[in-house]
């Protein structure tokens, strides 16, 4: 009951890949038409409209201790018991619309974690202090609203409003038939905003076996940037706009000459410090918060096999200061209850990559190649969200190894079912060069294994 109850929610969700992105032979994606030709006098207006969408629900057992605390006393919780959960991560709506000569509008609606409510959450940065808060609860929010004017069949386009910021695979790339995973890919997710979007304006084209993007937007704000997920909250805003003090630009550049490959970079920079209403004081006159961050990434989709892989470095300059800035004004100082500022340190620098492969064992039955695709998978993941800095020793638990196995089950293209086994490892950097019988060695960090299973669906259905 419970499963027909999911699927039946599920199936209100609707998938876009990114409105602007080409036709990946490697991702199956449907291509947008409509970005890069102007049918509207030669079809209906039903012919132009396009909506569509994706959606997924997870059910996970964790096998540790969901406590808080569990980082800084590991061998206290060791034996904790399990604990299980059951999310819809994302379920989106996604709309187009050609208006000819050229001119397509888009949107997308998403809802996460089953729509918009208050969360309570207990931060651990914070000592195991409760907030509650609204952005990190359930979400409805818009997630793409454009306008976009092609030129010359599509080998040239201005975008303008809410677009998908491509930096790093998992943002480009973000719906669930892009991965193996239960959910999004752990590393990326968590040092990166995803799936990232922002206001700005967008150059972006395809020529030949290339397609290249590059944007304009408002910077993040490093009020928001944290030691456990590093920038990932800093292109929200706890505003009812996004401020606009600092500027940024991103590109990404894809590349599909070999059949069944594609592969791409993106990359980004802009100043975060004083992207916020608040006016540091002459005493940061020199802190600018710059933010560089390079990625790559390829998909293979060939011989049956599926094969992708990624890795994104990331450097903030002045993370020291910008650390002392926010700790000084975070709710923890008096006076300054219900700011956007966190009480923790923040890192230089920050890394993810990712390999994953998974090969279709129906290819080889006769009966079900081509109708239907059992995709038996293994991935690995090692990231850090506080790779250097002055306070990198006291973060070890930011440095994870996830490794793991599952399967993905395609009964028809547009649904998937998902199940793995997950286990993320440490290495504590408190113990380089240390034997286990030293007095300075520090308890390891206690592995962190699960067990997962989800469906999903993404689609056009007009």
């Amino acid at each position: 009951m419970l499963k027909e109850l999911t699927l039946t929610v599920l199936l209100a969700g609707v998938l876009s890949p990114c409105m602007s992105q080409r036709v990946d032979a490697v991702t199956g994606a449907t291509r947008q038409l409509a970005d890069t030709a102007d049918v509207a006098g030669k079809a209906s207006k039903t012919q132009r409209l396009h909506i569509g969408g994706s959606g997924e629900a997870v059910m996970t057992r964790n096998f540790y201790s969901q406590s808080f605390n569990r980082y800084n006393a590991p061998e206290r919780y060791k034996n904790d018991a399990s604990h299980g959960r059951f999310d819809l991560p994302r379920v989106s709506v996604t709309m187009d619309y050609d208006l000819g000569k050229g001119w397509t509008v888009g949107s997308e609606v998403e809802f996460e974690h089953g729509g918009n409510s208050t969360a309570v959450e207990i931060e651990a940065e914070e000592s195991g202090e409760y907030h509650a808060e609204t952005e990190k609860g359930g979400e409805v929010i818009v997630e793409e609203f454009w306008l976009n004017k092609a030129f010359w069949q599509g080998r040239f386009n201005v975008k303008a409003g809410e677009i998908i910021v491509p930096v790093g695979y998992v943002n480009a790339y973000h719906d669930p038939m892009n991965y193996f995973t239960c959910y999004s890919p752990e590393g990326e997710t968590t040092i990166l905003p995803s799936t990232w979007h922002q206001l700005g304006l967008s150059l972006w084209g395809e020529v030949g076996a290339w397609r290249y993007e590059l944007q304009f937007l408002s910077a993040l704000n490093s009020e928001s940037f944290t030691a456990e997920n590093f920038v990932n909250q800093g292109a929200t805003s706890p505003y009812e706009y996004k401020v606009a003090n600092c500027y940024a630009a991103a590109m990404r550049v894809d590349n599909y000459s070999v059949k069944g490959l594609r592969v791409g970079v993106s990359g980004y920079y802009g100043h975060t410090f004083r992207n916020s209403i608040k006016t540091p004081g002459s005493t940061y006159d020199d802190v600018t918060g710059a933010l560089a961050i390079i990625s790559g990434d390829f998909q293979l989709r060939r011989w049956n096999w599926i094969v992708r892989g990624s890795v994104v470095y990331a450097h903030l300059s002045d993370a020291d200061r910008i650390s002392e800035y926010n700790k000084a004004n975070s709710t923890h100082h008096k006076y300054q209850d219900g700011n956007p500022f966190h009480n923790t340190n923040i890192a230089s620098n920050a890394f993810a990559y990712s390999l994953e492969a998974g090969y279709d064992l129906f290819s080889q039955i006769a009966k079900l190649r081509n109708k239907q695709q059992m995709y038996v998978f293994g991935r690995i993941d090692h990231y850090d969200s506080m790779a250097a800095g002055t306070y990198r020793k006291q973060y070890g638990y930011c440095s994870p190894y996830v490794t793991t196995f599952g399967f993905n089950y395609h009964p028809i293209k547009e649904i998937v079912v998902k199940g793995e086994y997950s286990i993320r490892t440490f290495k504590n950097p408190n113990n380089s060069g240390l034997n286990s019988d030293s007095p300075l060695y520090v308890q390891p960090y206690n592995n962190e294994p699960s067990i997962s299973l989800s469906i999903a669906y993404q689609g056009w259905l007009l």
